[in-house]
């Protein structure tokens, strides 16, 4: 378990993440048509999209900025969480008979949930995936017992994938008419250069509990969830500061009230680490250059 004083509400929730992007209208069309996310707003060069009003992914026009690479910090990938098995079956149907389709990297069942991973058109990775009930969860010590089990993709779309799913999917109707509005980023998984510092930041200053580690790993969590975030020095081990490239731009962290914004604020200023706060949002730079913003 963390020793930090404080740790962060049990309501702490992951808002939206910032992508920052090349061809605004390629992924736009990729997490709207293919991933079935709503636009909701567009302003100039930034698009939202989500779910049932709220935002899940904006995208930011950065034609300046060039391609990251794959040996840097950054985003490992977003994890959009389905509400149901079935709207998870709908979502990976769309993604499997789009041209997309060969940008699949892999499934898991990670005995918490069922995962299916790709990558979008710039090369961001993306995990689609249903949660198992809590109780089915098991608990060691405070640490959450995982694992990556083989999931046959063709097998789940078979159990899960109802009829009037797959007449969404083979015709060109508006497939996110099926879909629930309980779609949102249930984690984000981030590049680092160690999980040692990762530790430091995560847990002992923004006040996120240690839910599980592995070689390489850290898995961190508010509230008793398996993990609200995650990092892994897999492709990245003792990097540094990341460089301006595409790719992530932000990771937003929501708390139930704004003291408790306040007092994360205190907490990361004490252990010197330099914030923009303004009341209701804080933000603050991780050790290798990822933006995390809190707010309300």
């Amino acid at each position: 378990m963390t020793t930090t004083t404080e740790l962060l509400p049990t309501q702490t929730r992951m808002g939206g993440v910032a992508l920052d992007v090349a061809d605004l209208d390629a992924m736009t069309g990729f997490y709207r048509d293919v991933l079935l996310l709503d636009q909701v707003a567009e302003r100039g060069s930034e698009v939202d999209l989500g779910r049932g009003g709220e935002t899940l992914l904006t995208l930011r026009h950065r034609a300046d900025l060039p391609r990251g690479e794959r040996r840097s910090a950054g985003l490992f990938h977003t994890a959009i969480l389905n509400e149901t098995p079935t709207a998870l079956a709908t979502t990976l149907a769309s993604f499997a008979i789009s041209p997309y389709a060969g940008q699949f990297t892999g499934s898991g069942d990670h005995l918490v949930s069922q995962a299916f991973y790709l990558d979008d058109p710039e090369g961001n990775g993306v995990e689609l995936y249903v949660d198992r009930p809590r109780d089915q969860w098991t608990w060691h010590g405070g640490r959450v017992q995982m694992d990556t089990l083989f999931i046959d993709p063709n097998a789940f779309l078979t159990e899960h994938l109802t009829d009037a799913a797959r007449d969404f999917v083979r015709t060109d109707a508006d497939r996110r008419g099926s879909l629930p509005d309980g779609t949102v980023v249930g984690h984000v998984h981030l590049k680092v250069g160690d999980t040692a510092h990762a530790k430091d930041f995560y847990v002992d200053t923004l006040g996120f509990d240690v839910t599980a580690e592995a070689p390489g790993a850290l898995f961190v969590s508010a509230g008793g969830y398996h993990h609200h975030m995650a990092m892994n020095t897999w492709q990245t081990p003792g990097v540094g500061l990341r460089t301006p490239a595409l790719g992530l731009g932000r990771v937003d962290i929501v708390l139930p009230t704004a003291s408790a914004v306040g007092r994360l604020a205190e907490r990361a200023e004490a252990r010197g680490v330099p914030t923009r706060h303004t009341g209701l949002m804080v933000e603050m730079d991780d050790p290798w250059g990822n933006l995390v913003r809190v707010t309300v």
